[in-house]
């Protein structure tokens, strides 16, 4: 069973920038491929970003690309996300989640963290 925590998240300005970190335990991290989701008021989960188990390949969505970063540090067990040039679109809660794979859908995630509230002021 992994547990992730998320936290990093806060109010920030239009065009400001912000770190979010995800740590996990009670699993062997460097086997998981971690993902970042996110979900705004009234509206479904979506996908952010992923990496794989090695770090080696990420992938994003059209929204954020050019101004997300995921990366890991395996020795920390430890999955980030920065941010820049942050929108009121980006307002949402933000999850990290694990898979034992890569995923093409958010269904695929076997383990999930509570959330960080990220609010982009205007």
């Amino acid at each position: 069973q992994v547990q992730l925590v998320e936290s990093g998240g806060g109010l920030v300005q239009a065009g400001g920038s912000l770190r979010l970190s995800c740590a996990a335990s009670g699993g062997i991290f460097s086997r998981y491929a971690m993902g970042w989701i996110r979900q705004a008021p009234g509206k479904e989960r979506e996908f952010v970003a992923i990496i794989s188990s090695s770090g080696r390949s990420t992938d994003y969505s059209d929204s954020v690309k050019g101004r997300f970063t995921i990366s890991r540090d395996n020795a920390k067990n430890t999955v980030y996300l920065q941010m820049s040039s942050l929108k009121p679109e980006d307002t949402a809660v933000y999850y990290c989640a694990a898979a034992t794979g890569w995923v093409f859908r958010i269904t695929g995630y076997d383990y999930w963290g509570q959330g960080t509230q990220v609010t982009i002021s205007s």
